[in-house]
């Protein structure tokens, strides 16, 4: 067992460990950040990564493990590119991607799922390949679409909680599956958010403009 996320306590009948209970707040904290369009989004989410990791690696789901290292990349990714591209007026804007920028998601989503689930499979790196392949691959395609602030990324979240919230019970993760529940409220909520705040943008503009 990782060594962060052997100390722990029990909650309902089931062990929950520090970093699983701190990982998880610190990744509904994200979304809450994300849904106001801060800049410490990313900061914080580079801490959930890291206690996240010692977690999944410890239930031997290698695909949410791995899920972490590439979540921590992007993170740093997403922090410079919201620094770069902040508006002194309005902050961080959000914009809808193109058909062409969703179907690169879309495939980047289907072939991503199907090589990582294959590779998880030959080597033997989780006893569910497929269902943590497409979290992982949904995850990083998200925090990409994140990162350049795109609303949809919202709509790819809820496709991995959809996902998620099964495989964790089946992993006996329950805190993280109620997390995942909770998630699902919070990314519609924040899809939403996104989609009157870009409208705000638009009509501040369009205003100037006239």
């Amino acid at each position: 067992m990782s060594a962060i996320a052997q100390y722990g306590f029990q909650a309902f009948g089931e062990r929950v460990s520090y970093a699983e209970l701190i990982g998880q707040l610190a990744a509904l904290a994200v979304v809450f950040l994300a849904q106001r369009r801060m800049m410490l989004t990313w900061p914080v989410q580079i801490l959930a990564c890291v206690l996240l990791f010692s977690v999944y690696l410890s239930a031997d789901l290698g695909g949410l493990a791995i899920r972490q290292v590439i979540v921590f990349v992007i993170a740093v990714y997403g922090l410079i590119a919201w620094l770069r591209r902040r508006d002194p007026v309005h902050g961080v804007v959000v914009r809808v991607a193109t058909w062409k920028q969703r179907g690169l998601l879309a495939a980047l989503l289907v072939l991503g799922t199907i090589g990582t689930a294959l590779l998880l499979d030959a080597l033997d790196a989780s006893w569910a390949p497929w269902p943590d392949a497409a979290i992982l691959v949904g995850t990083a395609v998200a925090y990409l679409a994140q990162g350049l602030r795109m609303i949809e990324f919202w709509l790819l979240w809820l496709l991995v909680d959809a996902i998620g919230v099964p495989l964790q019970l089946a992993t006996g993760l329950y805190f993280s599956a109620i997390v995942y529940i909770a998630f699902a409220a919070l990314v519609i909520y924040g899809w939403l958010t996104w989609v009157r705040s870009r409208r705000q943008v638009l009509a501040a503009r369009e205003a100037v403009a006239v």
